[in-house]
């Protein structure tokens, strides 16, 4: 493995690899044969402060594509537990991945930079640690799409063809190395892994870790770990209820896919709701309908609760005084989920508070929507018509459009009693609702195509989604739902 000097556009730092020593192995990239560059992710290289020019260099490919370590870098495969669909696994890890280090943006965040699809490691658990070039560029395009919506997310720095084929279910496919730039890879999982080690420091290092990384102001709390695990469970109420405003269902809801942070991490079998059902399942995987889209809520719940669990040690020195503290803060998540799903929600409808009855206006809505099987990106979308005098794009969404005309009068009174201006509020509505998403049909059909080589219905999707609340003539189908016989079929796959 060859050393790459600066010129390739590179200036890491490594403090999770000098601080937590025991939570990671350091590894190797397996390499790729022939590294062809497929997608540069060039705003969020500027955010990051590189040289377009320089990634697309030899030198920058060779880094992208794991055949060269940068100056500066230290790669380790991170160690980390988890509950998958419900069941504990005490040592899952990377093990198709390795973290490169870190690099200092230009607004001074820190931010990882790994490598997903780079061969096996010590945590390998009998795959062959390598990707494919579609499930590579699902990332890239739905990433880049929660990004423009404003949800917190892991990103595509840049996806380096190998040169090789992998077997997968569907037979050989050509081979794919994702560059994937988050806050951090901390998960619920690496506390669980820590914890499990039953090594009290260990634990503590990793806690002070994320609260500095992530959570400083915890550090000047009165139980700083307890504050900690109060910032992570406000921090995913909020990305839980933005996934739930968008019809964004992850399907792997997994321990050791929920980070610290509070950004989306892992778009294997993820999807967008057509139809509106809160038992909607697309997961291949999700026999039992774990992680439906309605059920993230209550998932996210349980998964801090199994955070709480890995950081009892540190709650307090009484195990029952731990237990207590940290079932009262859990207990307060679905609030803190519904006052930031009702916040989201008023700005959906265009009101200027939340009043009493509102809920209920939300919950018809949604039930209507549910009952006549309306798609909800077009219906929210479509609002912002009806409140400038034109209801038909709304109502013509329904087969029965007087239970909608019921339902828009109430809301178009409701609009009316704060004092509203209705253009004014359309207006404001058409910058939180948006026109496109990544609608599961298009995704696939441009997946697809970079399958067989062709990669321009991926960079127009991308380039669509990028600007996901300005209407554009020209841009209709990216804007309809998927054909009915499209979404009663359709079934999503992790890609491993």
């Amino acid at each position: 493995m060859v050393t790459v000097a600066a010129r390739s556009g590179f200036a890491f730092e490594n403090t999770y690899a000098e601080r937590l020593e025991g939570l990671y192995q350091p590894w190797q990239a397996a390499g790729a044969p022939e590294p062809r560059l497929l997608v540069l992710n060039e705003p969020l290289a500027a955010e990051l402060g590189l040289d377009p020019g320089a990634l697309r260099s030899p030198d920058g490919v060779a880094v992208l594509a794991g055949n060269a370590v940068p100056e500066g870098a230290t790669p380790i495969a991170q160690a980390y537990s988890g509950h998958q669909f419900g069941g504990f696994s005490p040592r899952l890890g990377d093990g198709r991945a390795l973290l490169l280090g870190e690099v200092i943006d230009v607004a001074g965040r820190r931010r990882d930079l790994h490598l997903k699809g780079s061969g096996r490691t010590p945590f390998a658990r009998g795959a062959d640690g390598k990707a494919a070039v579609g499930p590579m560029l699902r990332e890239h395009v739905v990433g880049e799409a929660m990004h423009a919506l404003g949800i917190p997310t892991t990103r595509a720095l840049a996806v380096v063809a190998t040169g090789e084929q992998v077997l997968r279910d569907a037979g050989l496919l050509p081979g794919a190395i994702l560059t994937r730039v988050a806050a951090s890879h901390l998960r619920v999982g690496t506390f669980q892994y820590a914890a499990l080690q039953g090594d009290p420091e260990l634990l503590r290092r990793l806690a002070d870790y994320a609260i500095a990384r992530h959570h400083p102001a915890a550090a000047d709390a009165a139980n700083p770990y307890l504050a900690l695990f109060e910032a992570v469970l406000d921090a995913q109420a909020a990305l839980v209820a933005r996934w739930m405003l968008v019809g964004f269902i992850h399907g792997v809801m997994n321990t050791d896919n929920m980070t610290i942070s509070g950004e989306t991490i892992d778009y294997g079998p993820c999807a967008f709701l057509d139809a509106y059902d809160p038992a909607t399942v697309y997961s291949s995987i999700d026999y039992a309908g774990r992680y439906a889209y309605g059920n993230q809520p209550a998932v996210a719940q349980w998964n801090l609760a199994r955070f709480a669990e890995a950081l009892l040690p540190l709650l307090a020195d009484d195990r029952d005084a731990a237990v207590e503290a940290a079932t009262a803060l859990l207990s307060a998540f679905p609030a803190r989920y519904d006052e930031a799903f009702a916040d989201g929600m008023r700005q959906k409808l265009g009101l200027r508070e939340w009043r009493d009855g509102d809920d209920e206006l939300a919950r018809d809505l949604l039930e209507l929507l549910r009952a006549e099987r309306v798609d909800l990106t077009s219906l929210f979308r479509a609002l912002s018509s009806v409140a400038r005098g034109d209801a038909a794009p709304a109502r013509d969404l329904f087969v029965d459009r007087d239970l909608f005309d019921l339902w828009a009068r109430r809301w178009l009174a409701r609009l009316d009693a704060e004092g509203a201006d209705r253009a004014g509020a359309a207006a404001a509505m058409d910058g939180v609702n948006p026109v496109y998403v990544p609608r599961n049909h298009l995704v696939e059909e441009a997946l697809a195509a970079a399958t067989g080589g062709d990669l321009e219905p991926v960079e127009r999707l991308v380039d669509v989604l990028r600007r996901p609340f300005e209407e554009r003539p020209g841009l209709e189908r990216y804007a309809e739902p998927a054909p009915e016989a499209f979404g009663a079929s359709y079934r999503t796959f992790c890609g491993t």
